[in-house]
């Protein structure tokens, strides 16, 4: 099959929504499927084969954060180009109502189109004063996907029609079966995220930390992302910033490193999340998971059963959990077993599967239209009724 994937977001800033279209595209190649990525990029980022550049992008605040997008004349001209050479079976649109290359695709594309909608926000105003703009190309989509049930009732709620509900897809084995590193391991917390976006949590984190540290003064702190590490523990008294590590940006291979590594992963996330890629690919990594109590993560974590929960932005209840559970090796034991049982749901093995599905039925469709289409006109042609 030719399948072409349009990715909203630019492909040099690393984001959940470009993982997941990365780790989907490859997955479709490793089984004998064609496949091109159309993505915003700068002009120096180093792309792989199946990613076609359609220039670069810009920042704007989206579901509180900054997305870089990517919308324009010039974009539709490339958009139209790559869809005209890509010959595609089927268009796999990520976030169509992002002001980007989705939404554009949407307008100019023929056939089939699948649309996966990743974002979870139950008050988006501007996605209800665009609706009117947006329904010509939404009617368009031959089937809709998101990627929890909260994305699924934002789109409901907001644009109309329903979704069928396919998670983001992980690796496991690739987690699981990650080597350590000595260096990263004993009463450790891991985070992973951009540092300077406040709705990733590290704050929340920092808050807890002078509590966590006072009745487990071992406990280090090891941070994976970009950011300003000066302004993230100016709130911590002087004496205890040695206890917090900077890592930077990790590759792949050191993120499932890390994770393998880390005693307990905390995600402290305050909103705007539609999913939690990190806490499957931590349960893969067999991280036993504390993550704040937000919708989205409640589904992924099984309502607490595959990793505990705290209330979403309570500083004290996230540094009593981290403290008994860096406390409990059994409970932390506990917490790794079902977490490695329960991603397996997630695998790309059963995601990557019912994507296709999902192809393999607006393709059908549309070569049943197209068919019918077909004896339609020739009877037509030949002065012949229907029954």
């Amino acid at each position: 099959m030719r399948i072409g994937i349009v990715c909203p977001y630019s492909w040099d800033v690393p984001g959940g929504v470009q993982f997941h279209i990365r780790d989907l595209a490859e997955y479709f190649i490793r089984l004998g499927h064609e496949v091109s990525v159309l993505a915003p990029a700068d002009d120096e980022t180093p792309l792989p084969p199946y990613v076609v550049s359609a220039g670069r992008a810009v920042p704007v605040p989206y579901n509180g954060s900054v997305a870089r997008l990517n919308f324009g004349f010039l974009s539709a001209a490339r958009v139209r180009r790559w869809l005209h050479d890509g010959a595609f079976d089927v268009i796999h649109i990520h976030e169509p109502t992002s002001p980007s290359l989705g939404l554009l695709a949407c307008w100019a594309a023929q056939g089939p189109i699948v649309a996966t909608f990743h974002t979870s926000n139950p008050r988006s105003r501007a996605m209800i004063a665009a609706y009117s703009i947006l329904q010509a190309a939404l009617e368009k989509i031959s089937a809709r996907i998101a990627v929890s049930e909260y994305a699924r009732r934002t789109l409901v709620e907001h644009l109309g029609g329903d979704a069928v509900v396919i998670p983001n897809g992980v690796d496991v084995d690739f987690f699981a079966e990650a080597a350590p590193k000595p260096e990263w391991q004993g009463d450790t917390i891991g985070f992973v995220g951009r540092i300077d976006e406040p709705r990733k949590g590290l704050p929340v984190l920092m808050r807890a930390l002078p509590k966590i540290l006072a009745a487990r003064p071992q406990t280090r702190l090891l941070v994976a992302g970009r950011g300003d590490e000066k302004e993230a523990v100016a709130s911590l008294p002087a004496e205890l910033r040695s206890r917090v590590e900077f890592l930077g940006m990790v590759s792949d291979e050191e993120k499932a490193r890390f994770l393998r590594s880390v005693d307990l992963y905390v995600a402290p996330n305050t909103g705007g999340e539609s999913f939690g890629i990190i806490l499957v690919e931590a349960m893969s990594a067999g991280a036993p998971v504390l993550a704040s109590d937000l919708d989205a993560f409640a589904q992924v974590l099984d309502q607490g059963a595959a990793g505990e929960l705290f209330p979403n932005e309570d500083a004290d209840a996230l540094a009593d959990a981290a403290v008994r559970l860096l406390a409990d090796p059994e409970r932390r034991a506990g917490l790794r077993e079902r977490g490695s049982s329960h991603v397996r749901r997630f695998d790309w093995s059963t995601v990557g599967a019912d994507i296709m599905s999902v192809y393999e039925t607006v393709t059908a469709g549309a070569a049943a239209v197209a068919t019918d289409d077909r004896a339609t006109g020739l009877r037509a042609r030949l002065g012949l009724a229907r029954d």
